[in-house]
């Protein structure tokens, strides 16, 4: 190649990296190893507290957006944080700071108006579990993140366990149990008040409306996401549920016991919500054709298979198996584009949309009496 030709041939190579380099949208991810720039939309989720409280270097808090300012000021001098990240308004809290990402730490209904605000400006969104209280709004929430190219987490506690992503490899990368037949689900505590929730926390965890329901919601939402997670996204065909009130006198507007069972061609999900076990409990079991996992915390399995003789257990940690047990570390690292979210994982806005679907069909059923069959 003479020199006239080959200063042609680099020319039109940095001219096509340039303009390749030009038309990526502002909001494009990066592999960025700056701390991830967050603000908090709502503080009245109990669970804000671990983020108000964290230190690591891989995320750095330039705001928190909070319409009750006794609430904001209160937290603000118990965590040591200036008050002046303190906004009374979201959009212009998202104007003023101008944010990669930011965590909803609202009411369930506020998911709503979170994504709506961050979306168009192109800010990556993680709310608390559920993603939505109706089908409609997480749909509408869908296609806005689709729109404006954001990610759209939903963070569960289950999704920090080292036992949940053991379960999912035994029964379905390593085939350990045969294909999934009954998978049950227990999962809740003794109720908000008695575990001393805060009063802003308890008012909206209440309100049919701002929560979406009672213990249905609040604890079934982890057993419609992890069966969505080990069905690999499969939609079932039916939902059942029976709702009951065994404390009226605390809960007068929402249910306190919930049993959801979910159908699918070849298998079937019992999902056993409530705010009436005597201790809090997390845990499942995953029964297949050949053998069984159960999962009886964040770390301890008990197991058995075809070629067992008996029951064993084992713990399972987090050096083993690709779990994250922080999930902001986690929002960091898709955000700047360390990692890919799994289309049909526990955060995964395709997954968390389903989870609505069938908390829907869920309490339709307990409201009817009828078993609710879903559309494909």
């Amino acid at each position: 190649m003479n020199t006239t030709r080959f200063s042609r041939y680099i020319f039109i190579l940095l001219f096509i990296a340039v303009n390749s380099i030009a038309v990526l949208p502002a909001h494009a991810q990066s592999t960025s190893t700056a701390p991830l720039r967050v603000a908090v939309a709502g503080i009245t989720h109990g669970h804000v507290a671990w983020l108000l409280s964290r230190k690591k270097p891989d995320m750095v808090l330039i705001g928190i957006y909070e319409p009750n300012d006794e609430l904001a000021q209160r937290y603000a001098k118990q965590y040591g944080l200036d008050s002046k990240l303190i906004y009374h308004d979201l959009g212009k809290m998202l104007d003023a700071v101008k944010p990669e990402a930011v965590v909803a730490f609202g009411s369930i209904l506020q998911h709503m108006e979170v994504v709506e605000a961050c979306a168009p400006r192109h800010i990556h969104v993680m709310v608390e579990k559920p993603l939505a209280t109706t089908l409609a709004q997480a749909v509408k929430m869908q296609e806005l993140a689709t729109k404006n190219n954001i990610q759209l987490l939903t963070d569960f506690e289950t999704s920090w366990y080292p036992s949940t992503v053991k379960a999912y490899e035994l029964t379905n990368d390593s085939n350990y149990i045969g294909p999934i037949k009954k998978v049950v689900i227990h999962d809740g505590h003794q109720g908000p008040k008695e575990i001393n929730v805060n009063k802003e926390f308890f008012d909206w965890l209440t309100d049919p409306v701002q929560n979406g329901g009672g213990a249905l919601i609040d604890f079934g939402c982890y057993g419609a996401n992890l069966m969505t997670y080990l069905m690999k996204g499969e939609q079932p065909i039916s939902v059942t549920a029976v709702t009951q009130q065994f404390k009226p006198a605390i809960y007068p507007k929402v249910d306190d016991e919930a049993t959801i069972v979910v159908s699918y061609p070849t298998a079937q999900c019992i999902i056993q919500a409530s705010w009436n076990w005597p201790f809090g409990r997390k845990d499942m079991e995953v029964y297949g054709q050949t053998g069984y996992v159960i999962t009886v915390n964040n770390t301890d399995m008990r197991l058995r298979a075809e070629k067992d003789a008996k029951e064993h257990s084992r713990v399972v940690t987090a050096a083993e198996v690709p779990v994250y047990e922080d999930p902001f570390s986690y929002f960091a690292d898709v955000v700047h584009n360390k990692i890919k979210v799994p289309e049909n994982g526990v955060y995964a806005l395709k997954t968390n949309v389903t989870v609505v679907r069938i908390l829907e069909a869920a309490r339709e059923s307990a409201k009817t009496g009828k078993t609710v069959y879903l559309k494909k």
